[in-house]
């Protein structure tokens, strides 16, 4: 306790890290108000009905992300997932077309260029992402509209609000990077998901002490007990890491020796991070989405377990596609010709293996036999949720128990304190722990 204290004063004695804190809760301060500012002409006491349909499924996922501003029809509904979609769209044309390719080795130039084209995807995608969500607003909770409300005035407006609102987020995140701590849009993504944990932890607690059944407050803390472990495991999948130890060739450069030193490549067990997540509950929406069209008693034994996120059938096949998605994504992202070539090109080479090609393919070797145990923990860590369901968990509190929220997380909590860290460090004072040093997620800063 006494050097908890220290600590939290040795962080307020450095001037900068303490503005930048400060100004990192005023913006998250800002973005959480926001969120309870609703759109024009509605109300916000007639939403019952959005509400049940955020309380589970992907819907439910984004109102997480947004921290209940998707439910509340608030300006900042879309919240920033629109510029994170755009992000990825670019991502994945950075692997497939050359022009993007090139923009990335053209360093800060490039970068810059690259962001320019993903905030004017993002204003794109929020064209026509914002009036679907009124349209779903307005059969969802129609009695919430005044009925006083020209239709097309409305959406109209509305679009550019919550169009303005996502970009007014977006610039607050830019801001939190620049001007406070740790990478600013990851930031609000944690903000978003944290804001809902209270609510969903009151209610838990709520259930098992009315509830003679549930177990009471025992089997509260046994369940305590378990997030703990489980997070305490996401944080060993968003660390572990295989280090390559690589030897530099001595260079004498008159009197001075270069190289000569061993270093370590650290190929990272989850090296795709929540991307293939992401991307199969993209496919798992898709049957929701065709029997949202017809009518649903109507759908077949199979297709209704699919729309079913509690069910075998849809967490085997959720399970199945991550596994087949982290590998797609650690073999696009990760080049093990590209690392080959630089280490050969600096004069280092993996001992016992020859520059070139084997070195290439002894790399390869490596990432696919660490990539099995990491995507099995990531399918395990993302059908938790369901397996809490099934001892009882109410929904809400079960999303904490795996899935994208939790490594996002613990993701962006182990990078700002790392951020942290390396300030305290820097003005020679102990760092936040008592032996070693925290590690982010290996220079990827980003939660998506």
């Amino acid at each position: 306790m006494r050097k908890s204290i220290e600590t939290l004063k040795n962080i307020w004695n450095i001037e900068d890290l303490r503005k930048r804190i400060l100004i990192t809760i005023l913006f998250v301060a800002i973005y959480r108000l926001g969120s309870y500012v609703v759109l024009p002409g509605i109300n916000p006491e007639m939403l019952s009905k959005l509400h049940e349909q955020t309380s589970e499924g992907l819907l439910a996922l984004l109102n997480m992300f947004s921290g209940g501003a998707f439910s509340n029809a608030s300006i900042f509904a879309l919240g920033i997932m629109p510029y994170i979609s755009a992000s990825i769209v670019i991502q994945l044309l950075a692997i497939a077309v050359p022009y993007f390719q090139k923009l990335q080795r053209e360093g800060e130039s490039g970068r810059r260029k690259i962001n320019q084209y993903t905030r004017i995807l993002t204003l794109i995608i929020l064209v026509f992402q914002a009036p679907s969500y009124l349209i779903n607003l307005k059969f969802q909770a129609g009695p919430a509209l005044n009925a006083s409300l020209d239709w097309t005035f409305f959406i109209i407006t509305s679009t550019i609000i919550l169009a303005a609102g996502s970009m007014f987020v977006l610039w607050l995140g830019e801001r939190i990077t620049d001007k406070g701590i740790g990478n600013g849009i990851s930031l609000i993504i944690m903000v978003g998901i944290i804001a809902r944990l209270p609510q969903a932890f009151g209610g838990e607690l709520v259930s098992r002490l009315t509830l003679a059944e549930t177990g009471g407050v025992i089997m509260f803390i046994i369940e305590i007990v378990a997030l703990l472990a489980v997070i305490a495991a996401a944080i060993l999948l968003v660390q572990g890491v295989r280090k390559v130890p690589v030897q530099y060739a001595k260079r004498i450069v008159g009197n001075k020796q270069y190289g000569g030193a061993r270093q370590y490549i650290p190929l990272k067990v989850n090296a795709a991070n929540v991307m293939p997540i992401i991307f199969a509950q993209a496919i798992m929406f898709i049957p929701i989405t065709f029997i949202g069209f017809s009518n649903t008693e109507s759908a077949s034994g199979l297709m209704r377990s699919l729309i079913d996120h509690t069910s075998f059938a849809y967490n085997l096949v959720f399970a199945i596609l991550i596994i087949v998605f982290t590998y797609f994504y650690t073999a696009i992202t990760i080049n093990p010709n590209q690392m080959a070539e630089d280490m050969k090109r600096n004069n280092g080479f993996i001992p016992g293996i020859k520059p070139g090609k084997q070195t290439s393919d002894y790399l390869d070797t490596i990432m696919s036999r660490i990539t099995l145990p990491g995507s099995l923990f990531l399918a395990i860590i993302a059908v938790l949720p369901a397996f809490a369901g099934y001892f009882g968990i109410q929904a809400e509190f079960a999303q904490f128990f795996g899935g994208t929220s939790l490594l996002i997380l613990v993701g962006v909590v182990l990078d700002t304190l790392q951020q942290v860290e390396s300030h305290l460090l820097m003005r020679h004072y102990d760092g936040l722990l008592s032996s070693g040093r925290i590690r982010g997620r290996s220079g990827n800063v980003a939660a998506y």
